[in-house]
């Protein structure tokens, strides 16, 4: 979901009909234009969040370009990185919450569309944020995407990732309220399918969370973060 894509965060960077949309469960950006400021309310408290963005920012350059996929509403991600200096692209399949992006965070740029069809350049960034923004996408199209960020992050550079590690594809749910498919890897075959687009995976951080929402129930969260090879 836009960061948190599944019952994930920062949300799910988009979903195409391959990933079930229609009967079955709703494309990301209908879920988070429906639950706009009321993701952020759920998600941007948590502490290992938190302790991961400070992790990464001890890695990045001053004024480092970052991409944040799945940006959301721009907070916490964007607007800590923005903040300390680095230059932030947001990208987000939602309308609502890119508007409310650019409104909390004007310091960094929003893009409002699909991270899986952007052009990337190689190189082009020096570091790639991708907080729980997986989970409504096919496992084949989770590691398409990294593929794609190991491409567009310059060797060296850093990777900031968050999911839900359960062995599930596929999977009807309902995330706060909205009907969803999700689909994600436990912990293991996930930091290989990170490990297999171009990052060497040099932390990693397990925590149960309970979202600040009537409908929140402890999920696992898992935080990798990695170095470009």
């Amino acid at each position: 979901m836009s960061e948190h894509q599944g019952q994930s965060a920062e949300r799910p960077d988009g979903v195409p009909a391959e990933d079930r949309a229609g009967t079955h469960g709703l494309p990301a950006a209908t879920v988070f234009d429906a639950l706009g400021a009321e993701y952020e309310r759920a998600f941007a408290g948590s502490a290992a969040h938190h302790a991961s963005l400070d992790r990464l920012l001890e890695h990045l350059a001053p004024g480092s370009r970052v991409l944040d996929a799945g940006s959301g509403t721009g907070v916490p991600t964007a607007r800590r990185l923005a903040t300390a200096g680095h230059r932030v692209v947001g990208v987000d399949v939602s309308p609502v919450m890119t508007a409310l992006a650019a409104r909390q965070v004007p310091d960094a740029e929003f893009r409002c569309a699909d991270i899986r069809e952007l052009p990337l350049a190689d190189g082009e960034f020096d570091a790639a944020c991708v907080y729980f923004s997986l989970l409504q996408m096919s496992r084949g199209g989770q590691s398409e995407l990294l593929s794609r960020l190991g491409r567009a992050v310059k060797p060296g550079g850093r990777l900031a990732v968050a999911t839900v590690p359960v062995d599930v594809a596929d999977v009807s749910a309902v995330f706060m309220g909205q009907p969803v498919v999700v689909s994600s890897f436990g912990e293991e075959e996930f930091v290989s399918v990170v490990t297999g687009a171009g990052f060497a995976v040099e932390e990693r951080h397990s925590v149960l969370f309970t979202p600040d929402h009537p409908a929140g129930a402890p999920e696992p969260h898992l935080f990798l973060h990695g170095r470009r090879i």
